[in-house]
């Protein structure tokens, strides 16, 4: 259970992201699910993960690549903080 629920962002046609969020687009269409399903496993796993172990987890157990995974989580990392 999410214990610090992260929202995805609403990106309106036309708008360009920037940021981590430049990469939910393509997040989405890769990997067949919704940015807000990846938001809330990456806050879910920062209870008790660091960055690059929470970055791991979705790679080795969920398939992310690399660059998308980093982004989630920087992603939830900047809104967990601020």
């Amino acid at each position: 259970m999410t214990s610090h629920r992260v929202v995805a962002p609403v990106i309106a046609p036309g708008d360009k992201p920037k940021g981590p969020a430049s990469y939910f687009p393509s997040i989405e269409k890769t990997y067949g699910q919704p940015v807000q399903h990846w938001l809330d496993i990456a806050a879910d796993a920062l209870d008790t993960r660091t960055h690059m172990e929470t970055v791991g987890l979705l790679k080795e157990e969920h398939g992310l690549g690399h660059g998308h995974a980093n982004a989630i989580v920087a992603y939830v990392k900047a809104k967990l903080t601020a």
